[in-house]
């Protein structure tokens, strides 16, 4: 059943025409990466106490929205990585992002949101109680939390149980295909064998931490100062990537969401794990 859904994943990706930017010159997501967690996976638990007792379980999503799901159950990520061409008009830039991949941000998103509907529909029809963390009701999010801007239910926390990557200085994930991408996941009654997680730590995958001070080219690449040795300020991104950045160019690049991603081009683990 694993690579039934993963091959149902890269079949949506790969034939979608969702999938393409809007001047139609080029695919905005590479194949995608998919990896399984399970509920029952001790790190979901642990989360509760390294995110916040607010972060809620699989288990609890599944069951606050269609019942069932106590500890038995599976979660389904994926990574879908930003396309080469979309992440080479990205490097040159140094105060806002690129109109590709401000493309990326708001029709990539939408296109995400697309696969996460056909997966839980697909998986429903299998006979599966499925939900999408991420419009469910019990998802929001907190701005004062004590690790600041949070919310219920982590994508990328998800997709680092299933195996799928690490952390970083900027707080993305670097996946084997980098760090540029999108996350999605949805959760499920169905029993699945765990992707295994492989990484000597949540941060093995980050030049700067694998090797102190070895890199840190992100934090050269944020044009406002939110990246620092000390890690990511939250509300210094926040601030130039949901207010300064989409008042400035939203309206030339006709959308609503621009995204940023300096810190995450032209940088070493861009579209790799160095």
């Amino acid at each position: 059943m694993r690579e039934r859904i993963t091959e149902e994943i890269r079949s949506f990706v790969a034939g979608n025409p969702g999938n393409l930017l809007p001047d139609g010159s080029g695919p905005l997501f590479h194949e995608p990466l998919v990896g399984f967690a399970s509920f029952a996976d001790p790190l979901f638990l642990a989360y509760r106490e390294i995110i916040g007792p607010f972060h809620l379980t699989p288990a609890e999503i599944l069951a606050g929205e269609v019942g069932g799901g106590e500890g038995e159950g599976s979660v389904l990520c994926w990574v879908l990585p930003i396309a080469g061409g979309v992440r080479e008009s990205n490097r040159g830039e140094t105060l806002y992002p690129s109109r590709q991949w401000s493309w990326v941000r708001h029709h990539g998103e939408a296109f995400n949101g697309a696969l996460r509907r056909h997966l839980a529909a697909w998986l429903t029809e299998q006979g599966h109680k499925t939900v999408i963390p991420q419009y469910s009701p019990l998802w929001r999010e907190l701005g004062d939390s004590p690790v600041g801007v949070a919310s219920t239910w982590s994508e990328r926390h998800a997709a680092y149980a299933a195996g799928l990557g690490t952390f970083s200085l900027n707080d993305g994930l670097i996946t084997e295909k980098g760090i540029a991408h999108r996350l999605g996941s949805v959760v499920t009654d169905l029993l699945l064998t765990p992707t295994p997680r492989t990484a000597p730590d949540h941060r093995s995958n980050c030049l700067y931490y694998r090797k102190p001070g070895a890199c840190g080219v992100c934090i050269k690449r944020c044009p406002v100062g939110a990246l620092t040795p000390d890690g990511h300020d939250k509300r210094i991104c926040r601030e130039h990537v949901y207010g300064t950045i989409p008042a400035a160019v939203a309206s030339e690049y006709n959308v609503t969401a621009t995204g940023c991603g300096l810190c995450q081009t032209a940088v070493p683990c861009e579209f790799r794990a160095p």
